[in-house]
């Protein structure tokens, strides 16, 4: 059997996202721009495979597996790629799936990341929810949110992962990066020591049960901004999702928080680009406005849709007119996007619209310069490197647009 390396090196290559191999077959398959599409190289054995997978593994990475039948792990291939690896067994063959992670963080321009997201970097606390099915983007999205964060702004973030996947180094911000297993024993143990740390921002890899929920509004509750992501496929569901985790006695107090602390939620979807150079994500994003904190509070989330309908002034749009935006700019074909659409119905009667009576998904705007974005005294030590400058770093900065002045001045907005 050809090396691990081999195929992962592959993947690469070909610009491909996932690596399937399956041992009672003897092939490996590789996932371009949505679709599997098979490996041309010699069939082998599950003893050839465990073979070589278990070369590529620490000696306590196997006993786990061996122990729990499941593996979560990450692993790079120098001058190629990091992956994030997971094993498991399937009719008792040991199978495995390997993500590729690129060393490069895009930027949020580069990923045409929502209005929304530049307001949300901004905020001093608070809960922000990336939502979306598995191999949606949620994570690059989140790595580049915390990248801007990085560069343009001097605190202390902490990021709590399963495995660490992108690699953050220190820019402006100081950054620690912990994986669960090897720095942490589980995302609520980091949780609960994490407000001993002094962060200012936390990112919790994936809020999977009770206790890491309840600990991540904890955080957002006592004065820090805390990024999180779950498996739902819009707000309305995300927001039910929260608070349904929770016996019935305690949800009426999570309304409560949740109303309080909850900045946004970002759901997104990936559609296959019209001119077939890859994928672009379409978002739906929900602004925790006035509005929708009292319907979260009084139990009618189910009422939220309308508000996301009608609310782009405050930056908020549906799946839907984000899937009709890209339409509408060619970046995307008309059947492909109505794939994904929530409501194809409704997607129609959208395309359907003159643009001037549709509601538009704005322009991306700069970024906020807050006056604390800049330290008052130059760095004494050559720990935390100065702010690079945005001209040379490739599109840090999102580019300006004419007749957009940025994020508005909001007079209840305090940064303490």
């Amino acid at each position: 059997m050809e090396s691990i390396d081999f195929f992962l090196r592959r993947c690469v290559v070909i610009d491909g996202s996932d690596l399937h191999f399956k041992t009672d077959t003897g092939r490996a398959y590789i996932r371009v721009h949505g679709d599997l599409h098979e490996v041309e190289a010699p069939e082998f054995t599950q003893d050839e495979f465990r073979q070589a997978l278990f070369q590529i593994l620490s000696r306590h990475q196997v006993e786990r597996f061996e122990r729990d039948l499941e593996l979560d792990f990450a692993y790079e291939v120098k001058g190629v790629s990091r992956f994030r690896g997971n094993v498991y067994q399937q009719r008792g063959n040991v199978q495995a799936a390997f993500r590729v992670i690129p060393y490069d963080i895009q930027s949020m321009a580069d990923l045409h990341l929502p209005p929304a997201c530049y307001d949300f970097i901004e905020r001093p606390r608070g809960l922000v929810l990336v939502t979306g099915p598995s191999g949606s983007g949620k994570t690059t999205t989140l790595a580049a949110m915390v990248d801007q964060i990085n560069r343009t702004q001097p605190v202390h973030i902490v990021t709590v992962e399963d495995p660490v996947e992108f690699i953050h180094e220190d820019r402006l911000a100081l950054i620690n990066q912990r994986e669960v297993d090897v720095d942490t024993l589980s995302f609520a143990n980091a949780l609960k020591f994490v407000l001993r740390q002094d962060p200012d921002v936390i990112l919790v890899g994936e809020m999977r049960d009770l206790d890491t929920m309840q600990l991540a509004i904890t955080a957002a509750e006592t004065g820090h901004l805390v990024f999180g992501t779950l498996h739902t496929s819009d707000a309305i569901q995300t927001v039910d999702r929260v608070i349904d985790v929770f016996p019935t006695h305690q949800q009426q107090q999570i309304r409560m928080q949740l109303s309080v602390n909850l900045v946004g939620v970002v759901s997104q979807t990936l559609v296959k680009r019209k001119d077939g150079r890859g994928r672009v994500a379409a978002h739906e994003v929900m602004v925790a406005t006035s509005a929708v904190r009292n319907l979260i509070r009084e139990n009618k989330s189910y009422q939220i849709g309308s508000l996301i309908q009608t609310g782009s002034r405050q930056k908020m749009n549906t799946l839907d007119q984000a899937l009709a935006s890209l339409v509408d700019r060619s970046l995307v074909a008309k059947e492909d996007a109505r794939q994904r659409a929530k409501d194809p119905a409704e997607f129609d009667r959208l395309l359907s619209l003159d643009a001037s009576q549709r509601p538009q998904v704005g322009p991306r705007p700069a970024p906020l310069h807050h006056p604390l974005h800049q330290p008052s005294i130059a760095p004494t030590t050559a720990a935390i490197p100065p702010a690079p400058d945005a001209s040379a770093d490739g599109g840090v900065k999102p580019p300006p647009v004419a007749g957009v002045r940025g994020q508005p001045n909001r007079p209840q907005f305090k940064r303490e």
